[in-house]
């Protein structure tokens, strides 16, 4: 049976944020959990699902890894620590890293009249890899190692997946979504030069905050009844400043509001309502659901 695709489990982007993938973890482990459903093995099955996939990518880290193995798992096939040689590969490799030699003939389709034109050295693919900082590592900058899996030439000539270790530098204040070329780190090509090493950079804010875009964006946890009322809820902004928030009447969840310069470096911030997190409700709590869901609330 084919591996269920981890982000598709947890119903979350391939760009969601850490913040993004542990609320969804969070919510689908409440909605299958054995205590919600004794006796219930297929909702026993979907939980260790969902565990199991959060597993895979609940850090930048496990997401790397991850999408580095897919990458190489699509490459060859599925299967793991292969090596290539020579001989009865070559249109595979000129599909995998986009170059190869003409075979036979007229490389131009004519008469072989035409003048012979210099072909461009083929080149190994490019492999995109995160590199996440938090804000302090972020404003101060520094060097910082990352590792990756690529496709290298062994001493005999044959192509293996292998784990690569790097160091960059990075200026201090960084911006978020930055990307460095790095030539010649990406993936060999068995006849030509390799590719080259696209890094990213992602800041972490932590729990409760995560980057739609450019705009960083805070969690604000909003009762219902603010919501539905309106009134003020307290907020602790990225720079440890406290405000009392005003909250419209009918305000949904997903409304956002933005305050200029609050975020990363000087850049705007936008604070999301979004309905608190209760692990257990009291009986007062209970009993006042029970009156609005008889109120049709």
């Amino acid at each position: 049976m084919a591996q269920q695709d981890p982000y598709s489990v947890l119903g979350v982007g391939r760009n969601a944020s850490d913040v993004e993938i542990k609320r969804a973890f969070r919510k689908k482990a409440r909605q299958f959990h054995p205590d919600r459903n004794p006796d219930n093995a297929s909702a026993e099955a979907k939980f260790k699902e969902v565990q199991a996939a959060y597993e895979k990518i609940a850090t930048a880290k496990d997401r790397n890894e991850y999408e580095q193995q897919q990458r190489m798992s699509s490459m060859f096939g599925g299967g793991g620590g292969h090596s290539f040689g020579g001989g009865g590969m070559e249109d595979i490799l000129g599909q995998m890293f986009g170059g190869g030699r003409p075979r036979g003939g007229n490389p131009f389709g004519g008469m072989g009249q035409q003048p012979r034109q210099r072909q461009r050295r083929p080149k190994g693919s490019d492999i995109g890899v995160s590199l996440d900082l938090t804000t302090e590592e972020a404003e101060k900058g520094g060097v910082f190692s990352f590792t990756f899996k690529r496709l290298k030439k062994n001493k005999t000539g044959k192509m293996e997946a292998t784990s690569t270790t790097l160091r960059t530098s990075v200026k201090a204040g960084v911006k978020h979504g930055t990307t460095t070329r790095m030539k010649g780190q990406g993936h060999d090509h068995p006849e030509g030069d390799a590719g080259d090493v696209m890094l990213t950079i992602r800041i972490q804010f932590g729990e409760g905050r995560f980057w739609d875009g450019s705009i960083l964006v805070q969690e604000v946890p909003t009762p219902f009844s603010t919501l539905m009322l309106g009134g003020k809820v307290k907020v602790t902004l990225p720079s440890n400043k406290k405000i009392m928030l005003s909250v419209a009447p009918e305000s949904l969840v997903g409304d956002r509001q933005r305050i200029a310069g609050a975020g990363y470096d000087g850049g705007d911030l936008e604070l999301e309502f979004v309905l608190p997190d209760y692990d257990e409700l009291t009986p007062e709590q209970i009993q006042a659901l029970e009156t609005l869901k008889d109120s049709g609330l």
